[in-house]
């Protein structure tokens, strides 16, 4: 087989690959879009920079492989490893991962309850200490300005007699 022929070859090889990567990494979003709900703003938005960054690294490929030259079969060669992927995963993949992260995110704040219970009761404690606390200041504080208006009527009343 001639150079020229396994060179193209391998360019195929790596439009095919570089098309099965953009759909792992769309896939990728799509979990993200299943965990946490998004809003049709932000949805656009993650795909403009997706396909940004997908852009320039197809532009990169094309230019460090065959000189900034959009050749047809490296289109083709993209959408066959869009498509293989889409195959062999379909939505396996993005049901799969979304359920294994939601579970390990359910038991991460299981654990998270579990361990920062004790803080809980002891931030309860003194949420409950302080209220105490304050009543009863604030009881001292009316006991302090009764005594304070009696002592001072008993001064205004001593002072009026001379």
């Amino acid at each position: 087989m001639s150079q020229e022929i396994v060179q193209e070859l391998t360019f195929f090889t790596h439009s095919a690959f570089m098309g099965l990567i953009i759909t792992f990494a769309y896939d990728w979003i799509r979990v993200l879009r299943k965990l946490f709900k998004h809003g049709t703003a932000l949805v656009s938005v993650e795909d403009f920079f997706f396909w940004l960054i997908c852009g320039i690294g197809v532009f990169y490929m094309l230019y460090k492989e065959n000189d900034g030259t959009l050749r047809w079969f490296a289109v083709l060669g993209a959408t066959l490893g869009m498509f293989l992927y889409k195959m062999l995963v379909r939505d396996a993949f993005v049901d799969v991962m979304s359920t294994c992260i939601h579970k390990i995110m359910w038991l991460i704040f299981r654990v998270l309850q579990v361990v920062l219970k004790p803080l809980k009761c002891l931030i309860f404690a003194a949420k409950t200490f302080v209220l105490h606390a304050k009543n009863k200041l604030k009881k001292c504080k009316e006991f302090i300005k009764k005594r304070l208006t009696a002592l001072k009527k008993t001064i205004r009343m001593i002072l009026c007699k001379r």
